[in-house]
């Protein structure tokens, strides 16, 4: 199945495709794997204690533009890399990239149940004329915090550009296309009254092949891996020879390191402990960053994005790994990557990481998405923690053995 949406970018009309399979080249042309194959990805959820479940995923394989793949990369963080589109073996191969993303809900469903259906669309429809009119409604709309808000990782496209007017012509990097389109998919999302006090954290994974001819993400040797994040929920690599776990995300919230500077401007004051010794911005907010709460957006919240891209080994990381805060707030990340060594597939690795936070009375919706890369099946090391997820099991056990009896 293909699912087609039409965009204008300028005076043209973009024919863009969002799949639910995979292609890879072979020595005569290409073969396509379904990504609902619990093989490929695996992808597993509770209620827990829940009435309602506001925990969504979403998995696509988008068609991005090769040029604009290429310049992310040269333009990097961590470095120029380079990459020939033309060694991919197809237009469509170089365009390829795999896309994972998980969605906590609070106070509704509404905005997670959204970002599943549509996030992915609108990162691969999103274009740069877009960006100054979305800037300027987030100004306008949000207020407050927003008043000095200059477009952040967009700002070069605005009238707030310290470098001068873009050069006509001049391509998106895929942090620029990212942060577009969350902040598109917010200004949907608050164009109506339900997602005042409603809304959701979210990480997204993007995988894109660097190999020549390009592979599919679980057999690719050089992978681009991007991270898109806002909130809480997590994304942890395993690193194959060792099996320590590679945190990618960190925490959005307001003690946090990059928060804490951010939302220093707002004063001090605004941080306030609860009665659990649990911090909250203005005494209530948690995330810092997400999509939705419109309420609080004049206060500092914001859905920006913290975007990262590296290049990695695949054969040296044996799979990715996001997840809600119903699973994190009990296990510690080396814990999830040693839960999921032994599983003989994603989909089994997933069901045994959630079915552990359940049995350490996970109260809150727990969702795991497993990746396989291409050191799947091989991981080195010891499982460290073996002894001490026994202790904790047991003890959960024992402690709702006496809660029965009371």
């Amino acid at each position: 199945m293909i699912l087609r949406r039409s965009c204008v970018a300028g005076p043209k009309v973009v024919r863009r495709g969002i799949h639910d399979f995979i292609r890879g080249a072979t020595g005569s042309g290409t073969y396509k794997v379904p990504l609902s194959s619990p093989k490929i990805v695996g992808v597993y959820s509770s209620r827990g204690q829940r009435e309602y479940q506001e925990d969504a995923t979403s998995v696509h394989a988008l068609q991005l533009d090769a040029e604009e793949l290429r310049l992310s990369l040269n333009k990097g963080k961590q470095g120029s890399v380079e990459w020939d589109p033309s060694s991919s073996g197809s237009d469509f191969l170089a365009r390829q990239v795999a896309y994972f993303g998980i969605f906590d809900g609070h106070g509704g469903r509404q905005v997670s149940s959204f970002l599943k259906d549509n996030l992915h669309t609108l990162i691969e429809s999103v274009g740069s004329d877009q960006i100054s009119e979305i800037v300027e409604w987030t100004k306008k709309h949000h207020q407050g915090y927003f008043r000095r808000w200059r477009g952040g990782a967009l700002q070069r496209w605005t009238r707030f550009s310290n470098a001068g007017k873009v050069v006509e012509g001049e391509m998106m990097t895929l942090e620029e296309r990212l942060t577009l389109a969350f902040l598109g998919a917010d200004k949907e999302i608050l164009s109506t009254d339900k997602a005042q006090r409603c809304g959701s954290t979210a990480s997204v994974a993007l995988f894109h092949s660097l190999d020549a001819p390009a592979q599919p993400y679980w057999a690719a040797k050089k992978l681009a891996l991007t991270i898109a994040h806002c909130g809480d929920t997590r994304a942890l690599l395993c690193h194959r020879p060792t099996g320590d776990v590679i945190p990618l995300t960190e925490k959005h919230h307001a003690e946090s390191r990059v928060e804490a500077s951010r939302l220093r401007r707002m004063g001090a004051g605004l941080l306030v402990s609860d009665s659990f010794g649990e911090s909250r911005w203005m005494g209530v907010v948690e995330n810092t960053r997400g999509f939705g709460d419109g309420e609080w957006k004049p206060s500092g919240v914001t859905v920006e994005p913290d975007v990262t891209t590296r290049v990695i080994d695949g054969e040296d990381h044996a799979y990715l790994i996001l997840l809600t805060d119903g699973i994190t707030s009990l296990i510690s990340d080396q814990e999830i990557v040693d839960l999921a060594r032994r599983s003989i597939d994603p989909t089994r690795a997933a069901k045994t990481i959630v079915h552990f936070a359940e049995d350490l009375g996970a109260g809150d919706n727990a969702t795991c998405i497993v990746v396989p890369l291409a050191g799947w099946g091989n991981v080195g090391g010891s499982d460290r923690t073996a002894d001490r997820r026994e202790y904790r099991r047991k003890s959960a056990e024992g402690m709702n053995t006496r809660m029965q009896r009371m």
